[in-house]
């Protein structure tokens, strides 16, 4: 079954669908997506490397997961769902933290053109990795995220250094960060 990515303009306007795979090339039209980063009790945030077969970003280290919205279904609900798909995790409390975000990158020719609202949350549970999407998962001090998305590293994607980034200039996010604080 072919996916599908939902085309927009710049205010995330549907315009239309396009075949998810073909679309990701060097001329990636603009579309919606979402990112999730997952914390646990102590504060690690938990990480994925993607599978060496995905086409975009392959073996790249980044946020805990990604995907793309679907017609017709709550963003939070495609959010929830593409997160038991890829790692497993399927008790997770997850809060929409910047539904605006925006990023374009390319790397080996291969253009991503998002708008990407970005969830964050919370889980006890351990990941299970899906093969066909993910490599590896690792908790990850939050303190030791920060180290690399200060940094020019490119084992880790760009734009989940760039939502990192956002996020912390985000005072909701500040409060959700306080709760790792006072456990």
């Amino acid at each position: 079954m072919q996916d599908y990515i939902i085309l927009c303009d710049e205010s995330g306007n549907h315009l239309g669908t396009a075949p998810k795979l073909d679309s990701h090339n060097d001329h990636t039209p603009l579309h919606l997506a979402f990112s999730i980063f997952i914390f646990r009790k102590n504060g690690d945030v938990l990480l994925q490397q993607r599978s060496h077969l995905k086409k975009t970003w392959p073996l790249m280290w980044s946020n805990t997961c990604c995907g793309h919205q679907k017609l017709d279904e709550d963003l939070k609900t495609t959010a929830l769902k593409r997160l038991e798909f890829e790692i497993g995790i399927t008790q997770a409390d997850i809060t929409l933290m910047l539904p605006k975000f925006r990023y374009t990158c390319e790397k080996d020719g291969i253009v991503e053109n998002e708008i990407c609202p970005v969830f964050v949350g919370t889980t006890e549970q351990e990941p299970t990795a899906n093969p066909d999407e993910v490599e590896a998962c690792a908790w990850m001090p939050w303190s030791e995220w920060m180290e690399i998305v200060n940094r020019d590293d490119q084992d880790y994607s760009y734009w989940s250094k760039k939502e990192t980034k956002e996020l912390l200039e985000t005072p909701a996010f500040q409060d959700f960060l306080k709760q790792f604080k006072e456990s």
